[in-house]
């Protein structure tokens, strides 16, 4: 399994559109998800032990960026052929099992995570209430090991200044994930 760390932030990056089958029966984009202050989009998956290490964290922090305006998505990538824990089946199964407070996508064809330049997971793409891209960092100093309760909340506090002013932080720290998991054609 390979770590990749995504590019940095391209400020002003305007969010490409989607439609794709939630866990939750229904269909979501970006007018379902974002919120009256911004949009957090995340390619996650339920194998990858960078995302497991954060996972609490996500479901905390979106569920606080909620209360400040930030809508959020998680869309899930992966081929699970070779990742059977990247399944439909389990990928509604964590999301009932963690309560996420958000809608958890299937990207079957992948062709969202290509359009959209997502390489690991997680990969976090934060924007503004016009969809301008504004953080592209990571969630924390975790990796493959939750870090310390007490560290610094890179993508929380981001975010919370992006809904507060419209621009994210000029000086962000590329995340680091497990490569998504491509189709051989």
């Amino acid at each position: 399994m390979a770590s990749l760390s995504p590019p940095v932030c391209d400020f002003g990056r305007p969010a490409i559109d989607f439609d794709l089958p939630g866990v939750d029966g229904k269909r979501h984009g970006l007018a379902s998800a974002r919120g009256p202050r911004g949009l957090l989009v995340m390619f996650i998956c339920n194998h990858c032990p960078y995302v497991k290490a954060v996972i609490h964290r996500i479901v905390r922090d979106t569920r606080e960026l909620a209360t400040l305006g930030v809508g959020s998505i998680a869309i899930m990538s992966n081929d699970p052929t070779d990742y059977p824990e990247d399944s439909w089946q389990n990928m509604a199964q964590i999301a009932r099992d963690l309560a996420f407070p958000f809608p958890y996508v299937l990207d079957q064809s992948q062709e969202v995570a290509k359009a959209w330049g997502a390489v690991c997971t997680p990969d976090f793409f934060g924007y503004n209430a016009n969809l301008e891209l504004q953080y592209r960092g990571r969630l924390d100093e975790s990796r493959k090991e939750t870090a310390p309760e007490n560290v610094r909340r890179d993508l929380f506090e981001a975010m919370q200044q992006v809904a507060m002013s419209g621009q994210g932080p000029q000086q962000q720290i590329p995340g680091i994930g497990c490569s998504i998991k491509w189709r051989t054609p």
